[in-house]
């Protein structure tokens, strides 16, 4: 009976954690544009499956796709099949496997942890932490590679007491590969290191560890053997050597950053969680002899420091990293709870400090952008932060409960707002000036533009190419028919005579040239 009721336990709470992990992930998932790079390019890699039926070999604009595996593209071209093509839809698989990660990281910690409550405080923090809840609802590969992590080191804990777990250990691996390649050298690495330290290297003489590397691994060895047999070494220098190795060795695209770049996100988008990381590394030092801190100390270090020695840096690359940092943070408010009585001022100065930090920003969105949820956002932090930093004062541990509600509520005010996307920001508004040529031009024409760079969402949503060109080509192109895209300091400089001005949207003129 105890243990039926403790099973119906377990399940309850899984099921609390997918719901609020959903609901964080779909809801206004497609209020905003897609973001130029990953998600328009997933998107366009997507479209064009759907459209040409082209599973085996995607493209990009029609020319050959090599940088990833195609489990994404494949997954978002099946959504554009029953739902058409959007922003929901474009996101909507990423993000639903992005939100497993949430009950997964609870299920992992409840076979770490000798007791419930850290689990249960981890995953909490770990939904409510924003790069976890903002990149995981992109379509983007590295929320979904989490989950197939977490799903990973799952199997492996399940495996010592039932070998037949280890086949999801195989499959697992399978399925990273499929998504992001070569990164599941470093995630299987890890993973390896946790398992021979944890002394369960008896699994590897197992069979169904080495049936489930077989079912797992095939379809990706399958997938990487046609496309050797397709573009020959081609494939090879662009999806190893330029996308994987070069990335380790070198800046690529000019994503550079010093070592300590990773810390710096940690510090502008973990509050208040990272308030209590180091404790929780302290004390994952202190119990290094236990199964969870090994795969504390082994995960923080071993993917910290891979990611930190890289010569290329984006803030996506950290994701993995996030499970060990809620597993740490999970165990020490866990320590606060049960067993401390007293807690450091400090806390309630940088928790103060936090609660004026959520009044300035209210004040800023009220004169600056004056969306009403995101002026109740910051009196929701201002607030949170407010109350723990009292509750920490009176030395009542009720500050964690607080802190877990009103961040979440928070999170849950961001994504209703249309500024979840701050990189939208960076450059023109996309969907008009798509509007614009989509409108005025024929399908499958190539638009020549004075914007510096190329933006996939732009292609994305005129439905053509837009490249960008400098001004001597472009006044080239002026003697020739074509369609160019200038800004007004370029369309003044052009030595047109024959052109016809088909409209203007945000500081950009199309103008057609007659032959």
């Amino acid at each position: 009976m105890t243990k039926r009721r403790l099973n119906l336990t377990e399940y309850h709470w899984l099921i609390g954690f997918s719901l609020a992990a959903l609901l964080l992930g779909s809801i206004s998932l497609g209020n905003v544009p897609l973001r130029d790079w990953d998600e328009s390019t997933r998107a366009l890699i997507a479209r064009e499956i759907y459209r040409t039926g082209n599973w085996l070999h995607p493209t990009l604009a029609g020319e050959p796709y090599l940088l990833k595996p195609p489990l994404m593209d494949w997954l978002i071209a099946i959504s554009y099949q029953f739902w058409g093509i959007g922003e929901f839809t474009t996101r909507l698989p990423g993000a639903f496997l992005s939100a497993c990660s949430v009950p997964l990281l609870y299920w992992l910690g409840r076979e770490v942890f000798a007791q419930r409550l850290p689990a249960i405080l981890a995953a909490s923090v770990y939904l409510t932490l924003l790069p976890v809840v903002r990149h995981g609802r992109l379509a983007m590969l590295d929320g979904t590679v989490v989950s197939f992590f977490l799903l990973l080191l799952v199997c492996l804990l399940k495996a010592r007491q039932d070998r037949r777990w280890a086949v999801g250990i195989g499959i697992s691996l399978g399925l990273i590969t499929l998504t992001k390649g070569i990164l599941v050298i470093l995630l299987g690495a890890i993973a390896f290191g946790f398992l021979l330290a944890d002394r369960q290297w008896t699994l590897l003489k197992h069979p169904y560890l080495w049936l489930g590397i077989l079912l797992g691994i095939t379809p990706a060895i399958a997938w990487y053997a046609v496309q050797w047999q397709y573009y020959g070494e081609t494939f090879w220098q662009v999806h190893f050597q330029a996308q994987g190795l070069n990335r380790i060795s070198e800046s690529v695209e000019g994503n550079q950053g010093a070592p300590w770049y990773y810390l710096l996100e940690l510090l502008k988008y973990s509050f208040p969680w990272l308030l209590f990381w180091f404790g929780g590394l302290a004390l994952a030092w202190h119990h290094r002899y236990r199964s969870w801190g090994k795969l504390v100390l082994i995960g923080t270090v071993g993917y910290l420091g891979a990611i930190s020695l890289m010569g290329t840096k984006l803030p996506w690359y950290i994701m993995p990293f996030y499970p060990f940092f809620a597993l740490a943070v999970g165990m020490f408010l866990a320590h606060l709870w049960q067993k401390s009585k007293h807690y450091p001022q400090i806390l309630v100065w940088l928790l103060g400090l936090m609660a004026v930090a959520g009044v300035g920003g209210s004040v800023y969105f009220i004169l600056a952008d004056p969306q009403p949820v995101l002026i109740i956002m910051g009196v929701v932090v201002a607030l949170t932060m407010g109350l723990a930093a009292g509750q920490v004062y009176q030395h009542n541990r009720q500050f964690i409960p607080i802190l877990l509600g009103g961040t979440y509520v928070a999170l849950l005010l961001l994504i209703m707002s249309t500024s979840w996307v701050w990189e939208l920001n960076e450059a023109f508004a996309v969907k008009p000036v798509a509007q614009l040529i989509q409108e005025h031009t024929p399908p499958d024409t190539v638009v020549y533009t004075s914007f510096s760079y190329r933006r996939p969402s732009l292609d994305f949503y005129s439905d053509r190419q837009v490249i960008p060109t400098d001004t001597t080509t472009l006044k080239q192109l002026a003697s020739t028919s074509a369609y160019l895209l200038v800004d007004e300091s370029t369309l003044a400089v052009l030595p047109i005579r024959d052109r016809v001005i088909l409209g203007s949207s945000e500081g950009f003129t199309l103008i057609a040239i007659l032959d």
